[in-house]
């Protein structure tokens, strides 16, 4: 298979569905995930701890045993409100870390120890891993999402490691910092916090696209050089400049 194989969570819509349409128009061969299948979709449910490793394999299997690169995608953003129960509070917590973070740091294990075992030629790729995180990771978010930050943060750590440690294996890192995307997760909560309000604190006066993320992360994927592992590409309109 000549063309880039390429995993990528949260396929079915959103962000992802876009993500998948712009790889496939560049000739790559896409493995999806979603929680419920759908056509080259693998179901995958990771709020089960055994879903990642499951998913990893079927995606193995459908590519014949070789993947160029990994999207973690994949993301659940629900309020958790302080004054919730205390079980139904850690209970939004256990989910949303191992959604949001967790699920993507299993499968960055399974991509990072496939690229060890068939190194690249010195100098080439073997492996890239994008992450689509969160502005929140740098800025935090409201108080019903302290869990969604976390888990955020946590991504961009996870990303900064990887990057780091395996470079001169040719093993890439790349993370995106999305701000408010035009996209079904983020509908409820823009009408939350006051919908049209929230444009006032966005100097580029919208929000961003799903389009526009997916155009940063099929870069990442497929043609950012070498030496732009590490980087976190912020895409959020100017809301927060570090």
């Amino acid at each position: 298979m000549d063309q880039p194989v390429i995993l990528v969570t949260g396929a079915s819509r959103g962000i992802g569905a876009r993500i998948v349409a712009q790889l496939r128009t560049r000739g790559a061969f896409v493995i999806g995930q979603a929680t419920t299948a759908g056509e080259d979709v693998i179901a995958a449910d990771f709020c089960e701890p055994g879903a990642p490793t499951l998913l990893w394999q079927e995606a193995m299997d459908r590519a014949g045993g070789r993947i160029d690169a990994l999207i973690n995608n994949a993301g659940l953003f629900a309020a958790n409100p302080l004054d919730g129960s205390d079980i139904a509070w850690l209970d939004g917590w256990e989910d949303t870390l191992r959604i949001n973070l967790t699920a993507a740091a299993q499968l960055s294990r399974f991509a990072v120890r496939h690229w060890q075992d068939r190194p690249a030629l010195e100098g080439a790729v073997a492996g890239r891993i994008v992450h689509v995180a969160s502005r929140a990771g740098h800025r935090g978010d409201s108080p019903a999402h302290w869990h969604y930050a976390a888990a955020k943060g946590g991504m961009l750590a996870l990303h900064k490691t990887i990057a780091r440690a395996y470079a001169a294996q040719g093993i890439l890192s790349f993370a995106i910092a999305p701000g408010f995307t035009d996209t079904a997760m983020a509908g409820d909560y823009l009408a939350s916090r006051g919908g049209p309000g929230l444009l006032a604190d966005i100097p580029l006066g919208r929000v961003a696209l799903p389009e526009e993320i997916a155009t940063i992360a099929t870069f990442c994927a497929l043609d950012a050089p070498a030496s732009m592992t590490g980087t976190t590409i912020d895409a959020n309109g100017a809301s927060y400049v570090r």
